[in-house]
């Protein structure tokens, strides 16, 4: 390897474990991505560290556990994800992989969804990203909807399974969707129709204008997040409506930026990673996390087991399928690793080095996988087996074998005692370390979230102000 490699990290938002070709979808036409998966590593039995995305993302990018960097329960007032103006968000003292690599001289970039705070502390040009082009929180956080249609925000967020923080009074009137340049609001409510694909000519600058390298772009897709708005060209051609629309329009985008690889003579000086944040949310013309149980915002599998592609010409062996249990925290010290930065010595990462597995070797052998959601450790996973405790309540205790019975339909407690006992002795240890709210623990490991007096939102909303509005993709009820 002459040089170091680029890293291009894709993230979708919400896609599901069923939702592309290669992961069994027939739906969706995925053609890129089922390439980029011939040509690459596919994961089986790969996993995001929360079923939902503020606490997913910071997990990825800091290597640890939601839990560990102040990312869930109480630390953020109990909501699941970071709202508009809320006080909270990633401490500047944790340090991403972006600033990993920007401090050994690569240059970064975050195009698309932030979602880790939007106060000026938190902001990406405060995390390693030498720029940032896109959205700072989930695009449902802004005005969708009009006044005629009668519902509040807090109601619209409640049908979509999402409960506000009681003390979010700045969003009953929810200020306008805020698209950022840096660190500046450059359009209030954008087209979001039209944004994917300003988002990809802004990723092919990049790469053009840092082709001599190293680079590292992180491209946070906003599809295929409620509410759903796509151009035309990929609704004509969808057999799924507006979501499978915005699943091709995903795959069109990673072709676009693979064909630009190939012509600047940088494919086998890149590694093209390809994710998503959490499992897809299950409803009538939406995604689909193919065998697995329920969906986002759950720990059963559905709601954290998630596509990942990793493709490296020359250096990642093609067409091979990998059943190892992986995770998004992984990612940090494999691409550290690979990019041939130390990984901080002063802090627990929770993440592993996973080159000799996708150079073809051996993993790094069984970790427990810790599920978690909200302030609360719900299961833990190690080798073939899941234990779900939910709240603590014993009469719920649940064990599954994974390799066996995929769908968590056959619960086999009984029959394992001894692993039952096993998991249970490796919870307590793991709430001891990362805190539970629900068993009243703090943690003694875990990091503080980065807190604001004071907090604004980045826009506020003027009745006089005419916002792009449109009708929200509410999900069927049922």
């Amino acid at each position: 390897m002459s040089r170091r490699p680029n890293v291009i990290l894709i993230n979708c938002d919400d896609l599901g474990y069923g939702d592309l070709g290669c992961y069994g979808s027939t739906q969706h036409h995925t053609p890129a991505l089922d390439r980029m998966a011939d040509e690459g590593v596919r994961f089986t039995d790969f996993y995001m560290a929360s079923p939902v995305c503020s606490p997913s993302r910071a997990a990825m990018l800091t290597g640890s556990y939601p839990l560990r960097v102040g990312f869930g329960g109480r630390s953020i007032d109990n909501a699941p994800v970071l709202f508009p103006g809320q006080a909270q968000g990633l401490n500047p003292e944790e340090i991403t992989i972006a600033r990993l690599l920007q401090d050994a001289g690569y240059a970064t970039r975050l195009i698309g969804k932030w979602h880790c705070g939007d106060q000026p502390e938190f902001l990406p040009t405060r995390h390693g990203f030498d720029g940032w082009f896109g959205l700072p929180y989930s695009n449902d956080m802004g005005r969708q909807v009009g006044p005629e249609e009668g519902l509040s925000y807090r109601e619209i967020m409640a049908q979509l399974g999402t409960t506000l923080p009681d003390d979010a009074p700045m969003l009953a009137e929810r200020p306008p969707l805020p698209l950022m340049l840096d660190n500046e609001v450059v359009e209030h409510q954008p087209d979001q129709a039209a944004l994917t694909e300003r988002y990809v000519e802004d990723a092919v600058e990049f790469i053009r204008t840092n082709r001599a390298g190293p680079f590292f772009l992180y491209l946070a897709h906003m599809y295929v997040h409620l509410p759903i708005y796509v151009q035309d060209r990929f609704v004509r051609d969808s057999s799924n409506g507006r979501y499978g629309a915005a699943v091709h329009c995903i795959d069109w985008s990673t072709e676009v930026l693979l064909a630009e690889l190939r012509t600047l003579g940088l494919d086998e000086d890149t590694v093209v990673i390809f994710t998503s944040d959490n499992g897809a949310l299950i409803r009538e013309g939406g995604g689909s996390n193919g065998p697995l149980r329920a969906s986002k915002g759950t720990t059963w599998e559905g709601g954290q087991r998630v596509p990942c592609i990793v493709r490296w010409p020359g250096t990642v062996p093609s067409a091979r399928v990998v059943s190892d249990v992986a995770n998004a925290m992984d990612l940090y010290p494999t691409i550290a690793r690979w990019c041939s930065v130390d990984i901080p010595e002063d802090r627990t990462l929770d993440g592993r080095d996973l080159g000799g597995l996708l150079f073809g070797g051996d993993g790094p052998g069984a970790k427990p996988f810790f599920y978690i959601l909200g302030g609360n450790i719900e299961a833990v996973r190690l080798g073939r087996w899941k234990l779900h405790v939910r709240k603590w309540n014993k009469e719920r205790v649940r064990l599954y074998d994974l390799e066996a019975d995929i769908g968590e339909r056959h619960d086999v407690v009984d029959e394992q005692p001894g692993i039952v006992a096993e998991l249970l002795a490796l919870i307590d240890a793991a709430r001891l370390d990362l805190g539970d709210d629900a068993s009243d623990v703090s943690g003694a490991g875990v990091r503080p979230v980065g807190r604001v007096a004071n907090p604004v939102t980045l826009t506020t909303f003027d009745a006089d102000t005419p916002y792009f509005m449109a009708e929200y993709d509410l999900p069927e009820r049922g």
